[in-house]
């Protein structure tokens, strides 16, 4: 029992620092990418774990916390935006066994919902508002572009990680414990 809870401690806190250093490090160099409206983090391939080890579900959620440190929006989001990973990872794990010819299809939609919707609420709610625009608009607008940058990222990098993951074994060797 000491043992799985361990290696279940051990597997979060990596993928934690692999999600954060991803996003610091693709900060440094497009932070544009990585904080703002139109968002395509690199680390959100690292969502697609939760298909395979319940550890990624606080994993990502403090490797968001940590990420959203920097972000210039301040404590809302680390709150909203961990709060988004959190949801989205959540339902990705219970999602897992949903699949379409052995792809768990529906749970790459997940973090596009839950941080189109709280994230770009969130920008809605701290970004100025163009003159010529509604609230609703603004935040419809904020919802879509972050929602989008998450497809990308999960569709053109993240469901080929998955697929491979699968098709190697390598979740049995990294997320099962003996």
């Amino acid at each position: 029992m000491a043992k799985k809870s361990t290696m279940y401690i051990v597997q979060g806190a990596v993928i934690a620092a692999i999600y954060a250093v991803l996003t610091l490090g693709q900060a440094m160099i497009f932070p544009e990418s990585v904080y703002m409206t139109v968002q395509f983090r690199v680390s959100e391939i690292m969502t697609v774990l939760a298909f395979f080890t319940p550890a990624a579900i606080p994993g990502l959620t403090i490797g968001c916390v940590i990420s959203n440190l920097l972000s210039g929006v301040g404590p809302i989001d680390m709150i909203i935006g961990s709060l988004a990973s959190f949801l989205a990872a959540l339902t990705m794990y219970a999602l897992r066994k949903v699949c379409i010819k052995g792809i768990p299809i529906l749970g790459l939609f997940m973090p596009a919902i839950f941080n189109g919707i709280l994230v770009g609420a969130e920008l809605a709610f701290v970004l100025p508002m163009p003159d010529n625009t509604t609230g609703f608009m603004f935040f419809l607008f904020n919802a879509g572009c972050v929602a989008l940058g998450e497809l990308v990222v999960l569709f053109v990098l993240g469901l080929p990680m998955t697929i491979v993951i699968k098709k190697t074994g390598l979740h049995e060797k990294l997320f099962k414990i003996k």
